[in-house]
């Protein structure tokens, strides 16, 4: 009833493509460390959650075929990466070299990094219509039971998800290890502030209709 055997492969390929909530949470691994990234992918499968719940019920596709709905999830989503590229890009070019230089710290606490990954995966208008157009193809909506079958794909995914999540941080963590040259950690938050605006810009001339 499910094609396990398609979806997982596909659900990998899906997840290991960098886009903005992995590169935030490599990010995140670099700055602030491994525990508190992994709070932030938290976040990330939170507003998965959400996505996936509304695919389930119905409401996914309805959403999918608004005109209306998806610009304004568009441009809330461009308007916000592009607000993280550019504190990306202020953080690098204000922060004094022996800050940069320190151990990866964060003096506002975890939640504001688990509030960025969650509104960087809600306001991105590519996931709901990917879970949309993804979870259905892999089993038969027509038949008794087909939510129960969405959710337990929706399940699978996110677990997928959390492990690339995982293989990202590890990369982010080796990254930033203590110590690391200011002209690195500097480096790491251009490259982060204008990939951010990057993404804002292919998401703003992108027609999603």
């Amino acid at each position: 009833m499910i094609d396990w055997a398609g979806f997982i492969p596909a659900a990998l390929l899906v997840s290991l493509i960098p886009g903005a909530n992995q590169l935030l949470g490599l990010s995140n691994a670099v700055r602030h460390g491994t525990l508190r990234a992994l709070a932030g992918v938290g976040g990330r499968l939170a507003a998965f959650v959400v996505l996936i719940g509304l695919v389930v019920a119905g409401l996914g596709a309805l959403l999918a075929a608004s005109a209306t709905a998806l610009e304004v999830i568009k441009w809330v989503g461009v308007v916000y990466l592009a607000w993280l590229g550019l504190s990306s890009l202020r953080s690098a070019l204000h922060t004094p070299p022996a800050q940069a230089a320190a151990a990866p710290t964060s003096r506002h606490g975890v939640w504001p990094i688990v509030a960025h990954e969650f509104a960087v995966a809600i306001s991105n208008p590519k996931a709901l219509l990917l879970f949309a157009a993804l979870l259905p193809q892999f089993t038969d909506t027509a038949a008794p039971h087909a939510d129960l079958r969405l959710a337990a794909l929706g399940a699978a995914y996110l677990l997928i998800e959390l492990l690339v999540g995982l293989a990202y941080i590890a990369t982010g963590r080796r990254i930033g290890a203590t110590g690391i040259p200011a002209r690195t950690q500097r480096r790491v938050s251009l490259g982060t502030g204008v990939t951010f605006l990057g993404l804002a810009t292919l998401l703003a001339v992108d027609d999603l209709t």
